[in-house]
């Protein structure tokens, strides 16, 4: 009973996950959601301001510190490890719909596209964005990222092992594909109202930052492998594995 209330937990915070993913695509697009980043009654530019500040710096100390091997080590000497992904992702689930909750819209425009076929093609890079995303997850273990794995492992009385370092399709040319397919979904609006643009603005410094994070766990985890990939393979920009070879020749 103990095992398949972790399953069910772990379940539970992954389509709480998917709910979430699929919000957050329509609250940045304002398509198909009751409300969107440039929806709500309008109040002070300032209150707007460190409002929308305060919740994007909740999600990110959370994501930051929970993130951590170190955090983990002591984390769950509280916790099972079986189900400590997935109370990290249920956290940053709800922080996220926090933050689409009592976002401040600021909607003074920025820049607008008017024509219909510009704006569509706007949208699709948007969306090319957010499948980027999505597949990357793909890529490495999407149900190990998002607590699965180690629920349904639990369930069935197995032990966690970490998984192997391994370059595929994406991760050949950019070492980071899914944050850049954040960054395009981010960007890539017709509407960018003044709150977008502090929300873009503000999430992409912490991609950069949050990046320099993850690679010193990567390293901490793989060791040598990842250090000769790092040396190989641009950080976001993609480059073809080619044109890596032959910048590193020069």
């Amino acid at each position: 009973m103990a095992r398949l209330a972790v399953l069910l937990f772990g379940t539970i915070s992954y389509i709480l996950f998917l709910f979430t993913f699929l919000y957050q695509i329509g609250f940045l697009t304002g398509l198909f959601v009751p409300k969107s980043i440039n929806d709500g009654m309008v109040i002070s530019k300032f209150d707007s301001i460190w409002i929308n500040i305060l919740l994007l710096s909740l999600f990110a100390i959370q994501h930051t510190i929970m993130a951590r091997l170190s955090f983990k080590r002591w984390w769950t000497k509280i916790v099972p490890e079986s189900i400590e992904r997935s109370i990290f992702v249920l956290v940053t689930s709800l922080l996220l719909l926090l933050m689409n909750w009592k976002w401040q819209p600021m909607p003074e425009v920025v820049w607008q596209v008017d024509n219909t076929t510009l704006r569509y093609l706007v949208y699709s890079i948007s969306f090319v964005g957010w499948g980027i995303v999505l597949y990357s997850t793909f890529l490495t273990n999407h149900f190990d990222l998002f607590g699965l794995r180690q629920v349904w492992l639990h369930f069935r009385n197995q032990s966690y092992t970490e998984l192997p370092f391994k370059e595929s399709l994406f991760y050949r040319w950019v070492r980071h594909p899914l944050m850049l397919g954040f960054i395009i979904a981010f960007w890539a609006t017709p509407d960018m109202t003044q709150g977008h643009l502090l929300f873009t603005v503000v999430t992409t410094a912490y991609i950069f930052f949050g990046i320099q994070f993850e690679e010193r766990t990567l390293l901490a985890i793989h060791g040598d492998e990842y250090q000769q990939y790092r040396k190989r393979v641009s950080m976001i920009i993609p480059i073809p594995p080619g044109k890596q070879r032959e910048e590193l020749g020069r």
